[in-house]
């Protein structure tokens, strides 16, 4: 492909490209092929090629064109696949897009889910799903995301209004709010984003060309420099983006997103790792802005999507000879994966895993020992308190160990710290992976809500970090 090629890679559905190159198309949509492929529930897709992403940043001219006219032939066959249409008033296509570099940068690339509604389709949504609670709840998190991420505005508006609502429906969490709320709520939202000027248009291509480019350019934003270069990834060319048909995890009881581990990458154990938000989208769960529920809750309201999760989980690692990072989501008791990258863990994890990996005969011993080549083994070794203390709180443990050092409440002052010498704890309302650079110089990570397989707390594992979250 040359710089400007933009011809969409299609994924699951049939005519889908025979063989997909994670420098072309992304690990993610790579990854989402190969899940395909083996029969699992994939919702239908199509990506555009990585080598976009320069032409869109540098300015390159047609690149602008070149995206379009990917766009337009991608979401012809996804309406071919899915027999709905892109802004139609009874059946509407809609869609997130999804970022993925040829390899993961978990959390550091940006997603907008729910494009496509507007004033018309949101009745339409009601109508296709006869759930109107899922149709303004979409809606409202579509106009957040897409002031987020196409025009930069923070969330601060968005969340106190929130949580005005709450306390005017007295209600504790957002599940428990009723349609008449959310559509109200929707509103609100419209209104906020007009008045930052940041509101999504009427027309649902020009919606999904606005978030496909603020996806590319993603590419050069702060946090994703940064995480280039603290993992030596700077030969990287840029990302593909996706755009795949939605499946809605905020679709009621029966519903949610989550993210599962195929073995825990805290400690190498060999069991199911899971997180899980039920009537919940996935940002809810990799943002940390929530703290989610454990897998046991999924297993005994759901027993048969949590099996099937199993099962694809075990399935998922024996292809790729590692250990599995999935995101899922559940719509009305239909599992559907999401994506599948190898998991990022601790030094101690990957030793063990590495050893039980070989010992199952899952890869062989020369794949082991450069798998673990690299690990510093003076980090390995686990601290521990010599005599018992009263705790003075409790946490979920993202990823185990000792830390201590001055407390820093952002990532500014916890960089001050740590080039005066000190060790730093990070203390953070939530797990945002705006936080990686204050990340990479602190000891520990807590934080007061969020789940250990947010992004961030992946980031901090990855980084050897202790992180304790929720």
């Amino acid at each position: 492909m040359t710089q400007l090629d933009a011809e969409p890679l299609l994924i699951g559905m049939i005519g889908a490209a025979p063989k997909m190159s994670a420098d072309v198309a992304g690990s993610k949509a790579t990854q989402l092929w190969r899940m395909a492929n083996l029969g699992l529930e994939v919702p239908p897709a199509f990506v555009l090629p990585t080598g976009l992403c320069t032409a869109l940043n540098e300015q390159v001219r047609d690149s602008r064109q070149a995206l379009d006219q990917g766009l337009r032939k991608g979401i012809a066959r996804l309406e071919a696949a899915t027999g709905r249409r892109l802004g139609d008033s009874r059946s509407p296509l809609l869609v997130s897009v999804r970022s993925g570099a040829a390899k993961s940068m978990p959390g550091m690339l940006e997603t907008i889910l729910n494009v496509g509604l507007n004033d018309e389709t949101v009745h339409g949504l009601i109508r296709m799903s006869g759930n109107p609670r899922l149709a303004w709840d979409s809606y409202r998190r579509f106009m957040q995301g897409y002031a987020e991420v196409v025009h930069g505005v923070g969330s601060a508006d968005f969340d106190r209004r929130l949580s005005d609502m709450m306390q005017k429906e007295g209600v504790e969490r957002e599940t428990d709010l009723d349609p008449e709320a959310l559509e109200r709520l929707a509103i609100d939202f419209r209104e906020i984003a007009s008045g930052l000027s940041a509101q999504a248009p009427k027309d649902p291509m020009e919606q999904l060309s606005a978030a496909a480019l603020a996806v590319y350019r993603s590419w050069q934003s702060q946090r994703a420099r940064e995480y280039r270069r603290l993992n030596r990834l700077d030969d990287l060319k840029g990302t593909a983006v996706t755009v795949q048909a939605m499946v809605f995890g905020n679709a009621g009881g029966k519903s949610g997103a989550g993210v599962a581990f195929s073995r825990s990458p805290a400690t190498g154990a060999n069991e199911f790792y899971l997180d899980f938000l039920f009537d919940a989208q996935g940002e809810d769960v990799v943002s940390g802005r929530r703290t989610p529920s454990s897998a046991s809750q999924l297993e005994a309201r759901l027993p048969q999507v949590f099996k099937r999760l199993q099962d694809g989980a075990r399935r998922l690692e024996q292809e790729f000879g590692d250990v599995q990072d999935i995101e899922f989501t559940v719509e009305d008791g239909h599992l559907f994966f999401l994506q599948t990258r190898s998991a990022k863990r601790t030094p101690s994890a990957a030793l063990r895993i590495a050893v039980d990996l070989a010992r199952e005969g899952v890869i062989d011993i020369k794949t082991a020992l450069a798998r673990v080549s690299d690990i510093d083994l003076d980090r390995v070794g686990a601290a521990r308190f010599n005599h018992p203390a009263e705790p003075i709180a409790t946490a979920i443990s993202a990823s185990p160990g000792v830390a201590s050092g001055r407390v820093a409440f952002d990532s500014a002052y916890a960089k001050q710290l740590a080039a005066a010498g000190e060790p730093v704890i990070l203390v953070r309302p939530d797990t945002s992976t705006e936080d990686v650079a204050g990340f990479a110089v602190s000891t520990g990570i807590l934080t007061a809500i969020g789940g250990r397989t947010a992004h961030a707390a992946v980031v901090a594992r990855q980084l050897g970090k202790v992180c304790l979250v929720g």
